[in-house]
């Protein structure tokens, strides 16, 4: 008999590389259990954000440039602009499994004790359905967003790693760990790290490029718009794009629905940006965890056990397994039937027609402006042309104002 308990890889997200140990939690979980218990919503929103660990920050900032603040800034400016820095991420998700796994690890001496941490859990690879997926979780939703046209922007770094598991790849390793675990016995908690680390090497902007050419092969039938956009590398330009492929586009569209009195679409991206912002923090650091105790396990069983319960993940065909990933999405998320494929690529051309049309028109526009008022750009540039010169100590000098000068 064995107990294994299911948290995270990402339940301690200030270090830079999680090993497979237990970490002591930031705070007892019995005194945070006590907390909860009798005080008030209240209060422990207000103690919330101080409670979680402080993390590195996405935006990278050299060395050089924090020893020049150093060295001039006052220690009252410093101390401003220290959390700033460094950064902090609330996230309850993380924060929780951390103090349960401490609060597990207590009871490690007295019954043989695992922890499984997998990382972004996505689809099933193999068994017993390729493809299958039950909710809008991580890649998931992402997947699903950007096949109904909704989600154009994302604030990822494309080089970083993707750290992605299929489900009963998960599943598989959970069994091998509870089979090690009671075969073991250990008198005390045993780690392991069901992560890609040291396997293969995905990026994410691999990942959603091969993501977005399978929602075009197999495209929704439902859907606002054309599948596009693209993954920016710098924030400002991510919320640029949101405003304008997100929000701006929405609010045009509950200009139309307010008159129907149908759904508010603005709403609705409320709830997808949530959920990005989510899914955000976990690709704009590159992740590290280690391993080894987990590939060791396959080293513990046959090779027809292998065949069952398989975890290694190096065969993996990255085409097939997004081509499967999105038709679960189509077909387990949005319920769409696969005999409807036929009639959604052909819907989905009529998108396409439609995506291009207004972006020509957009352009068409743009130019158009810029040609019918270009008398306004020239003038201001006239403008600043003469309050230049009349600045500029080197005057022009007609030859013969230099006569007279000579005279």
């Amino acid at each position: 008999m064995a107990l294994v308990h299911l948290s995270t890889a990402y339940c301690r997200c200030e270090l830079p590389c999680l090993e497979e140990r237990v970490y002591p939690a930031l705070h007892p979980p019995a005194k945070i259990m006590d907390m909860v218990r009798w005080l008030d919503d209240q209060t422990l929103d207000y103690l919330e954000p101080k409670m979680y660990p402080v993390a590195p920050s996405s935006e990278k900032i050299s060395k050089t440039k924090i020893m020049d603040m150093v060295r001039w800034l006052d220690d009252q400016t410093l101390d401003y602009l220290e959390p700033k820095i460094i950064g902090t991420e609330p996230n309850t998700y993380s924060y929780t499994k951390a103090l349960t796994e401490s609060l597990v690890a207590e009871f490690g001496s007295k019954i043989p004790i695992a922890i499984a941490r997998p990382s972004i859990i996505t689809a099933i690879w193999k068994e017993p359905i390729p493809g299958w997926v039950d909710n809008l979780n991580g890649p998931t939703g992402l997947l699903m967003g950007a096949g109904k046209g909704v989600i154009r922007s994302m604030h990822c770094e494309p080089s970083y790693q993707c750290d992605a598991m299929p489900v009963d790849v998960v599943a598989n390793g959970c069994l091998l760990v509870a089979y090690a675990t009671a075969m073991d016995r250990p008198k005390e908690v045993q780690v392991y790290n069901i992560t890609l680390s040291g396997v293969i090497r995905q990026t994410w902007g691999e990942i959603i490029e091969k993501g977005r050419e399978m929602v075009n092969k197999y495209p929704l039938t439902v859907a606002l718009w054309y599948t596009g956009g693209s993954i920016k590398s710098y924030k400002w330009s991510h919320q640029l794009s949101v405003v304008f492929t997100h929000y701006l586009p929405a609010y045009l569209v509950d200009g139309l629905l307010l008159v129907m009195t149908l759904r508010r679409l603005v709403k609705v991206q409320d709830r997808i940006s949530h959920g990005i912002k989510i899914l955000q923090h976990y690709t704009q650091k590159e992740w590290h965890f280690t391993n080894d105790k987990f590939l060791a396990l396959q080293n513990r069983i046959s090779e027809f056990d292998r065949s069952i319960f398989y975890i290694d993940v190096k065969p993996v065909n990255m085409n097939a397994y997004m081509r499967n990933y999105v038709l679960g999405v189509r077909q387990y998320c949005c319920k769409e039937d696969p005999s409807t494929l036929s009639k959604a690529r052909k819907i989905h051309k009529v998108r396409y027609l439609a995506d291009v049309a207004v972006k020509v028109f957009f352009y068409a526009m743009l130019l158009w402006l810029l040609v019918t008022y270009s008398y306004i750009f020239t003038s201001a540039l006239e403008t600043l042309e003469t309050g230049l010169t009349n600045l500029s100590p080197f005057r022009s000098v007609k030859a013969y104002d230099i006569e007279e000068l000579a005279a």
